[in-house]
Formats: structure tokens, C-alpha cells, sequence
């Protein structure tokens, strides 16, 4: 299976732990991240100062932190079909 490449290409701050996405292919998704950061990359997110340290990485064209976080772009591009299954599946680690 084909796994779709994409870029951001700008990104916005519009809530606390909310971003507007724009993609290389003229979309755009507004994604609050607050309920999938948690575990040991994303748990320092959940500072609104940490997270608000988010850049655009030139190279890789994708969103990152300065603790290494980042998301796959695809993922972000694509967050209206993922949300419920990823929000789901850190709810089922946060339990374990």
C-alpha cells in the first residue's frame, strides 16, 4: 500500500494546544492535540509553553519540538479519519 507524502507548509497557533495545518496540497486541518499528549515524547507537550516552542522543520517539512517531538505529516493531513483510533489507542496505554 501507497503511503501518501505530504508537506506542511505553514502552521498557525489558534488555541492552547490547538494548530491550524496548512498542506502542500492546499488543505487544512485544525487539530487540538491535548488528548494524545501523553507518554514520554508528548507528556512534555502538555506544558502549553513547551508546546508553543512548535517550528516548522525546513528539511522534513513536517511540525516539530525541541524535545524531538513531532508527528508524521500523513497523520496530520489525514487527522479527520484518525483521531477517534489514535485518541482511542493512548487512552488503552494511559490505562495499562
Amino acid at each position: 500500500m501507497e503511503h501518501p507524502i505530504y508537506h506542511i507548509t505553514r502552521f498557525e497557533i489558534v488555541a492552547a494546544y490547538t494548530l491550524r495545518i496548512q498542506f502542500d496540497d492546499n488543505t487544512e486541518q485544525t487539530i487540538n492535540f491535548e488528548p494524545v499528549l501523553h507518554g514520554e515524547i508528548y507528556s512534555p507537550l502538555r506544558d502549553v509553553s513547551v508546546f508553543n516552542q512548535v517550528e516548522l522543520d525546513p528539511e522534513v517539512r513536517t511540525l516539530v519540538w525541541p524535545n524531538d517531538a513531532d508527528f508524521d505529516p500523513a497523520d496530520l493531513h489525514d487527522w479527520p479519519e484518525i483521531e477517534k483510533d489514535f485518541i482511542e489507542h493512548v487512552q488503552r496505554w494511559i490505562a495499562a
